[in-house]
């Protein structure tokens, strides 16, 4: 840690009380309590801005406590602001007043303590720990050596670039089980290789790119199985954007569903013309079970709603419209354009790329990062219902479902 922090010391942070931070008091209309979990953020939050040009290579802050008062109403929509100010530096705990206003008043305050951590240290306790404790979700505890062997995807290294292609082409690539342990075997590997590995090519084997989560799986898994299931999805899609390495998709076939999702989760997206793109899970009897918020910040309210609700497939020509791709080029000259990009991302400054990728997903928000926790809460809701079984049943039998309604 830089000697030159000292007490007095502020930084700023901003946000808004929007739905997702709030708690209505009445109505939404009437008045809102920005939230204690959503202040406790924004206080660690600002601290942590207030550390960050302080620290040196290799080392981040960490929250130790944090106490909250909540002094004020602010209106559903207003601009909040937090003040970190440091008052104690005790070695490596620094100590932080934190003040919270909406513009027209105060609305909270507390105190908060941070840590200072080598990450390399903290990195290795946790992987000392992770095989003595029940695993749920994506592990990103870093691997080192050799690329694991994998069956449902195929993993070659060159130099620094990694192409990976999904390779169930007799189910059109569609992710099960398997696949997304070997994904996440793979996220792993990833993380303990982020200098020797900067850019990450993703694409599909045979005609499709990726046709979703395995239905026929789907129908044979209990509620249990299928949340546990769907938030490792969710979660590893989203790691993704927190891993340094650059993601494109080279979408050459249907994307749909899942499948959709794992293409909108990586940074870059080039689609052919053989692309098609679409949210057809409500034809099955079930909303998207993760995805749908980070759909909406890429294509916007109007088309997300248009492709969850009708279930439409749209081409790659409408996707690059939408918003929902970067590029399309013929089905003959998509690895040919997709390695002319990788070969512009490889020229450029590798921890200038890494950061610039890491700012942009930062700024986007946080809440729309954990919405998938309703998004599957919905889905298993429907997955329950007659329809549901009968979407299945009509998705096996190949034929349009017949829904009564629950």
């Amino acid at each position: 840690m830089k000697p030159s922090l000292r007490i007095g010391q502020t930084a700023e942070l901003r946000t808004a009380d929007d739905a997702p931070q709030a708690i209505a008091i009445g109505s939404a209309a009437e008045g809102t309590v920005f939230s204690t979990p959503a202040m406790i953020n924004l206080m660690e939050y600002a601290a942590r801005a207030a550390l960050g040009s302080y620290l040196d290579e290799g080392e981040e802050s960490v929250g130790i406590d944090v106490q909250v008062e909540h002094l004020s109403a602010t209106p559903l929509g207003a601009d909040v602001r937090a003040t970190a100010r440091v008052t104690d530096i005790q070695d490596r705990v620094i100590s932080f007043a934190i003040e919270a206003f909406d513009g027209a008043a105060q609305i909270g305050r507390g105190t908060h303590r941070r840590a200072v951590i080598r990450t390399e240290r903290f990195v290795a306790k946790v992987a000392e720990k992770s095989h003595l404790v029940k695993k749920g979700g994506v592990s990103t505890v870093p691997t080192v050596g050799p690329l694991p062997s994998f069956s449902r995807i195929a993993a070659k290294q060159e130099g620094p670039l990694l192409r990976v292609t999904l390779n169930r082409p007799e189910k059109l690539n569609a992710v099960d089980s398997q696949m997304t342990d070997e994904l996440c075997q793979l996220v792993c590997w990833l993380s303990g290789h982020e200098h020797e590995v900067r850019v990450v090519v993703i694409t599909g084997e045979g005609r499709a790119f990726c046709a979703g989560d395995d239905v026929h799986e789907v129908g044979t898994l209990d509620l249990d199985a299928a949340r546990e299931l769907s938030h490792r999805q969710a979660q590893l899609y989203l790691t993704l954007e927190r891993l340094p390495q650059v993601f494109i998709a080279a979408i050459n076939g249907p994307a749909l569903g899942g499948g959709c999702v794992m293409a909108y989760s990586c940074d870059l997206r080039i689609a052919s013309h053989a692309g098609k793109f679409g949210m057809p899970e409500i034809k099955l009897g079930w909303p998207p079970g993760y995805g749908v918020a980070q759909l909406t910040a890429i294509v916007g309210k109007a088309k997300a709603l248009e492709l969850c609700l009708l279930g439409r497939i749209i081409s790659s020509h409408e996707a690059l419209a939408a918003g929902l791709v970067n590029e399309v080029v013929a089905s003959n000259q998509l690895e040919q354009r997709v390695d002319q990009v990788v070969e512009e991302l490889l020229a450029l400054p590798p921890l200038a790329l890494s950061a610039t990728k890491r700012l942009i997903h930062t700024d986007e928000g946080l809440h729309t990062k954990t919405a998938f926790i309703a998004d599957t809460d919905a889905y298993l809701r429907c997955l329950e219902t007659e329809d549901a079984r009968e979407g299945i049943a009509a998705f096996k039998e190949k034929r349009a479902g017949r829904f009564r309604g629950n």
